[in-house]
């Protein structure tokens, strides 16, 4: 009994300090978020699981897990999905998504014990999605960056230029790809000699796609080097909890 009892605190003890997301469905529609861990980390939930219109899930993650959330959008029984897909699973287990996704990016107890967390594009965009600090933090600075909301509220495929847009078999725009993923050159995708902040500007290259996604979603990041205006931190108390919206 007492045993039982030791284990039941552990339990409740463990469950008290423990990082939470709520993953939150806004669209009319079913969607399938995806879970990714980064090296050494869980994929949580298998690595994904289907939620219906305006339904949430919670997930329960370690205090210093680090990773990435996106949703996956018209998935069928065998689980092959129109955007995102992790090859053709619903539980990805460690699969990363087809680009171009929208993604969250978190990592929890990083350095200076802060979370630091983003909105990505630099995969490309398929769904608006938000991501906001709910509970267990203290602010520091409360400075544009500090455990405010991180977000692209725009529908980005109504606005996707047709050399970068993913089109249905209805020939509707369901995604928008990176510059990088559209044309994959060195210049558009950062790497070679353009592998720095210094030697990659969006604004020096053919077309400043990046500008696109930029003034639709300011605070969200638009290719690999966009870190000064894009990157949130938040400090824990002990931990913070997090929900992720897709559809906000």
């Amino acid at each position: 009994m007492e045993f039982k009892f030791f284990l039941s605190f552990l339990l409740m003890i463990g469950g008290s300090i423990a990082n939470q997301f709520k993953i939150y469905n806004g669209c009319p529609f079913t969607i399938w978020p995806a879970i990714q861990g980064n090296p050494g980390k869980a994929h949580l939930e298998g690595g994904g699981f289907q939620l219906g219109k305006y339904e949430a899930k919670f997930v329960n993650t370690p205090t210093d897990w680090a990773g990435r959330i996106w949703a996956r959008t018209n998935c069928d029984g065998s689980g092959r999905c129109e955007t995102g897909d992790c090859g053709n699973k619903i539980q990805c287990n460690g699969a990363g998504g087809v680009p171009p996704a929208s993604l969250a990016e978190v990592t929890l107890k990083g350095a200076g014990g802060l979370d630091y967390y983003d909105i990505s594009l630099v995969d490309g965009y398929n769904l608006p999605i938000r991501m906001t600090p709910t509970g267990g933090y203290v602010k520091r600075d409360n400075g544009q960056y500090d455990c405010k909301s991180a977000g692209c509220h725009a529908d980005l495929n109504a606005k996707c230029p047709k050399e970068l847009a993913v089109k249905n078999s209805g020939g509707y725009t369901v995604a928008c790809k990176s510059a990088c993923a559209a044309f994959n050159t060195d210049e558009y995708c950062c790497r070679g000699a353009h592998n720095t902040p210094q030697t990659c500007k969006s604004k020096d290259w053919p077309v400043n796609y990046p500008a696109i996604f930029k003034s639709a979603c300011p605070d969200a990041y638009s290719y690999a080097y966009d870190d000064t205006t894009s990157t949130f931190t938040c400090k824990g108390n002990p931990n913070t909890n997090y929900e992720i919206v897709f559809c906000p």
